[in-house]
């Protein structure tokens, strides 16, 4: 039977949507997503992207059952801060089958197209920051949080319908345990530094003002990573958003400030790894799922770093070095063992750098692809 395209028209289609990946990925390393969260993020009322961007979701079916999903989105923000007329995929998961995603990617092209766009790229679930690529290195170990997780033929699917690639996202993995034998002596040094002689101190963010706490944040953001591949400047509404997601994973230990007598200068945000919950909890937050939430302290022994950057005026003096060797202290105090940054430019030779002094290994890759829209596929 041929492979019918159709948009998302209903709740009974978005619960088809959201539930694929479970079928899908059944016995693999996939960590269940908490389908209540999933069903509210794809929700236009409630997810701050909407103020900014629209999209439309494709379901694939194949006699009536569904094999493939996608979305075709446009950030309206990303595009006025770049100048761009881009249209973005994400969400995307399919059969081992080249008809679904050449489907799935048609009506996404089609639906961009008419809007205007003149270049697919993605995936991005809406935003890289939420997540992005398509895994094609590390299949073998479980994803952190909001990272993607594919099987091997996704990557081999997209490039054999000619979507080429436009980044690779790194994922660094980090031992902290165990300083002495991982940790390059240089970033102790800079660590010092920085505080003799900049006068660099560290503090956690408030859990109680956290929102205030963001706005610092996004300042430091906004301004260290403007130049970056992909980025896009937080608005208020999407801090709004973001501080009550982070509410649910904040932890004092790993919410960063880093400051000077001038004020804030460096920031990082570290997530504790609620995957490690959400596998226990099988995409429920009943009958016991709850309480998997409410123990995570005892679940949890890794985290994901998911930011971690210095105002480009204080980049000289070591903040960053501050920042690292906080990471190491935490764990010191903590039961984190291990954690992973991403994701990490390929292009973003400092970050990289900074990442191989504190003995991490790159153990995870994604791609982000791209396609012209300006003339048929």
């Amino acid at each position: 039977m041929p492979v019918q395209i159709a948009p998302v028209t209903g709740l009974a289609d978005l619960r088809e949507f959201v539930r694929l990946p479970f079928r899908l990925h059944t016995g693999t390393p996939w960590v269940p997503e908490l389908k209540l969260e999933r069903y509210q993020y794809l929700n236009r009322k409630l997810n701050a992207f909407f103020k900014h961007g629209e999209a439309q979701y494709f379901l694939a079916r194949r006699d009536g059952r569904v094999v493939g999903r996608i979305t075709a989105h446009i950030d309206q923000a990303y595009n006025a801060y770049h100048g761009t007329r881009d249209g973005n995929f994400g969400f995307v998961e399919f059969e081992d089958d080249p008809e679904i995603l050449a489907g799935l990617l048609g009506a996404a092209r089609e639906w961009l197209r008419a809007r205007g766009c003149d270049r697919l790229l993605g995936p991005m679930d809406f935003t890289l920051n939420d997540g992005g690529g398509i895994l094609f290195e590390g299949y073998e170990r479980e994803p952190l949080i909001r990272q993607p997780w594919h099987p091997p033929y996704y990557a081999a699917r997209c490039e054999e319908v000619g979507l080429t690639k436009a980044m690779d996202l790194l994922s660094w993995w980090l031992h902290m345990d165990n300083r002495t034998s991982t940790l390059n002596p240089i970033l102790e040094r800079l660590a010092e530094r920085a505080r003799e002689k900049h006068g660099v101190r560290i503090r956690s963010m408030s859990r109680a003002h956290l929102r205030q706490e963001l706005d610092v944040f996004a300042a430091i953001y906004n301004s260290a990573w403007s130049q970056n591949w992909g980025f896009v400047p937080y608005s208020k509404t999407d801090l709004d958003a973001y501080a009550l997601d982070l509410q649910l994973v904040y932890d004092r230990d790993w919410f960063l400030i880093a400051e000077n007598d001038d004020g804030p200068i460096a920031m990082a945000i570290t997530i504790p790894d609620i995957n490690q919950v959400y596998q226990r909890m099988r995409g429920r937050l009943l009958p016991t799922g709850w309480y998997s939430y409410l123990t995570r302290r005892q679940i949890i022994d890794r985290v994901r770093v998911g930011f971690l950057g210095v105002l480009p005026e204080y980049q000289h003096t070591g903040a960053a070095a501050a920042l690292y060797m906080a990471h190491f202290d935490a764990a010191a105090r903590t039961r984190i063992t291990h954690g992973e940054a991403s994701w990490i430019l390929e292009v973003n030779s400092s970050m990289n750098r900074g990442l191989e002094a504190m003995g991490g290994q790159v153990v995870k890759r994604w791609r982000v692809y791209e396609q012209p829209l300006t003339s048929p596929a």
